[in-house]
């Protein structure tokens, strides 16, 4: 068979349907593209034994040893017996333990060398494997003419395995996979591999599953590492092609009185980051194709009044724009901070107004029905200016007197439903510009291979006056004083008038799932973690006693969110929130100047990016700010290196990179799901800059020539199924 069919055709229809269905539930393979794209993870040399002393307690292993001995004894205290084989790789052993399987015996004789696949355990301190799939090679390997068909040549390709599908089920499997693949449509154009002296695809994945040395690994690696760089920035330089293509209106406003105004009010004089980057959206905003810009920058750099000035911007030129944020709370955030920021600016057509001014809206789901109604009739008549709200704005009877721009705050947190829902409220044919707001610092590798269909900017200046954070972590169980301190310390800054954090994993109540980042890696196992209504509790009772403690967490009512936000950021209010208990709801956005001390409880159960923007919560006025990072995970582990990276510096920037080298790929394009097939199996993002950026140059080339790939159908059918790959999702953003 030829072409794309022998990809797209099921397992079943080639193997049978028994190992199908282990291939299937085992790995998740359920065509021949999927078997022949899952690659080896490794190449044992025939006469090389793996090294036994880096293998992992609970990893599911593959390992090419000697057998060095053999035991049969009874068991104790039941009938029956127990045999233990001990395995070498010449300096380290472990043993394979087989319980009633005596006539192994015959088999597991010493001196005997083979493939031993299972769960790696431990037994009185020995490394052990409990009852494992093995294959043996023949005394005198020359010899062994099935050994020699199974496994060819030098190299003995180890796959990934799961419980009940061992490597060489898998190497059997490809190989019949193989035997019936003549020739594969390329989706990588003759050209793009002659440049790149790349084989074929059929050429490359024969020589990854039956490689006769370590070049033809090299080779193959090389074309399908490029092949996965390439289709996505195809995939992506069509996206980029298809936005110039939309119309847009030019907004452009004979005169700024707004934007003026409101520079005038500002305390202090804009950074030349925030001059330049207001000049780079205003460009986009004049175009007649809608924007579509990614403004990132690191906490506290001051995106929201950059985003803020383009929103006046394009009410000065007769529109409205529009801000959909991820959470009730921070929307709230946004509506008040704003509403703040501009003063009589916000209030036109009320008494105390400025006749220059607009109106800010907010809609959120949980608002009274009549000030809802209020809002949607500002909102219709344009006499809203600026509209603020939730997924509420993307209802069916939320409509748009002109709609010009859309700020998305955290895009990661919407799907493409829900963007491309408030994009079409734009009036008639055109759509509106789009300025999409991150606070979590992206590495450029990854702005190409995530974000390639969007311009960025990024500030990455601090306004003058932000005040340093001191960050520092406390090992609970070594040290009680420690944080017993933390708690004195609480106290101290709420006597001073300042205001502190508590941020803890989960709510607490009997159907608390926990809160911690879903994409947070090595979460680790053992008691539950600390909850809001646990601590909150623990300080009222004790070591805050004396102090006001709220609460705050996503189940609570949005009148009751927006009371003790009120309470907790006046410093002037009658019934204030000293010290405020949340989950991560007040991860983003929330600005609370007088806010001087954060104490996160068990910080190990966060991923990095998160415990910066839970950081970034404090030390927002002209006050310095403390962080505590309280945990009890061990000096070394993966979690702790996540919070030392975190105390030894505050540039998120510089977290973002290192965020890349500690999470796993797949966690850093949003495929972390346990069981999910990844798209990028050999590209490293942080690893391969060169290659993606060349896949960049190639893709750009080949949509200026075909937008829609009707000239290269391999090509087209590749970027057809990365859409409908799981992680379609976070790479769409229009």
């Amino acid at each position: 068979m030829t072409t794309r069919g022998i990809l797209d055709t099921r397992l079943s229809g080639i193997l049978g349907g028994k190992t199908a269905d282990a291939l299937r539930t085992g790995l998740g393979l359920d065509t021949v593209e999927d078997l022949l794209r899952h690659y080896p993870r490794r190449y044992a040399e025939r006469g090389e034994l793996t090294d036994l002393a880096l293998l992992d307690e609970g990893e599911q292993v593959t390992v090419l040893a000697e057998v060095q001995s053999v035991t049969v004894r009874p068991m104790r205290n039941r009938r029956g017996s127990i045999l233990e084989a001990v395995i070498s790789d010449g300096q380290q052993s472990m043993s394979l333990t087989f319980f009633n399987q005596k006539w192994r015996e015959r088999q597991l004789r010493a001196g005997r060398r083979g493939l031993f696949a299972g769960q790696v355990g431990r037994y009185r301190g020995t490394l052990q494997l409990a009852h494992p799939e093995f294959h043996l090679f023949a005394e005198g390997v020359q010899e062994d003419e099935e050994a020699m068909v199974t496994f060819a040549g030098a190299l003995i390709p180890i796959y990934g395995a799961a419980r009940g599908v061992t490597s060489w089920q898998v190497h059997t499997a490809v190989d019949v996979v193989l035997a019936q693949v003549d020739d594969i449509d390329d989706p990588l154009p003759e050209l793009v591999r002659r440049e790149r002296d790349l084989v074929s695809l059929s050429e490359a994945l024969r020589l990854i599953h039956r490689p006769t040395s370590r070049a033809d690994v090299d080779a193959a690696v090389t074309r399908l590492r490029f092949e996965e760089a390439y289709v996505l920035q195809v995939l992506l330089a069509q996206r980029r092609a298809v936005t110039r293509s939309l119309p847009a209106t030019r907004r452009v406003p004979t005169t700024s009185p707004l934007v003026e105004a409101f520079d005038a009010r500002l305390p202090f004089v804009l950074t030349a980051g925030q001059q330049a980057v207001s000049q780079q959206i205003a460009d986009d905003l004049a175009g007649d194709h809608p924007m579509h810009r990614l403004l990132q920058g690191d906490v506290g750099s001051g995106k929201t009044i950059v985003a803020l000035r383009a929103m006046l911007r394009v009410v000065d030129a007769g529109g409205q724009a529009a801000l959909l944020a991820p959470t009730e709370v921070l929307a709230v955030q946004h509506h008040r901070s704003i509403t703040r920021a501009l003063g009589p600016l916000a209030e036109r057509g009320l008494l105390g107004g400025a006749d220059i001014g607009t109106r800010v809206a907010l809609l959120t789901g949980s608002q009274k029905a009549q000030e809802r109604r209020t809002n949607l009739l500002d909102v219709v008549s344009g006499d809203a200016g600026i509209v603020i709200g939730t997924h509420a704005l993307l209802q069916e009877h939320v409509d748009f007197h002109d709609l010009a721009l859309v700020v998305v705050d955290e895009q990661h947190r919407f799907g493409v439903e829900q963007r491309a829902a408030l994009a079409a409220k734009s009036r008639g044919d055109t759509r509106p510009h789009v300025l999409v707001m991150t606070a979590t610092p992206i590495p450029r590798t990854v702005a190409m291979t995530t974000f390639g269909d969007v311009d960025v900017s990024t500030l990455d200046e601090v306004p003058a006056g932000r005040s340093e954070v001191a960050t520092h972590i406390i090992v609970a169980p070594e040290q009680p004083g420690h944080l017993a301190r933390a708690w004195q310390r609480a106290g101290e800054e709420v006597r001073q008038g300042h205001r502190v954090f508590v941020v803890c994993p989960r709510i607490g109540d009997d159907t608390d799932e926990g809160t911690t980042d879903p994409a947070s890696p090595d979460e680790p196992e053992g008691p539950r973690p600390a909850s809001v209504l646990d601590v909150a509790a623990r300080l009222q009772e004790g070591p805050l006693a004396d102090v006001r403690v709220g609460i705050l967490h996503g189940r609570m009512s949005a009148e009751d969110k927006d009371d003790v936000m009120r309470r907790f950021a006046d410093p002037n209010a009658s019934d204030p929130v000293e010290v405020l208990v949340a989950t991560t709801v007040i991860e983003v956005g929330v600005d609370v100047p007088v806010a001087t001390m954060m104490v996160i409880v068990d910080a190990d159960r966060f991923g990095l990016s998160q415990l910066h923007q839970l950081r970034g919560r404090v030390g927002r006025g002209s006050l310095p700010g403390l962080c505590l990072l309280v945990t009890d995970s061990e000096a070394g582990s993966p979690a702790r290196e996540r919070l030392d990276a975190l105390a030894s510096t505050t540039d998120g920037f510089v977290l973002s990179e290192l965020d890349l080298e500690l999470r796993r790929e797949g966690d850093v394009l949003g495929s972390s799901q346990s069981g999910s097939r990844r798209t990028l199996r050999l590209l490293e993002v942080a690893r391969h800059q060169d290659v993606i950026a060349d896949a960049r140059l190639a893709a750009t080339a080949v949509i200026d020539q075909d937008v829609t790939l009707s000239e290269h159908p391999a090509l087209a059918r590749a970027v057809a199924s990365l859409t409908e790959h799981e992680q379609a999702d976070y790479l769409e953003k229009a």
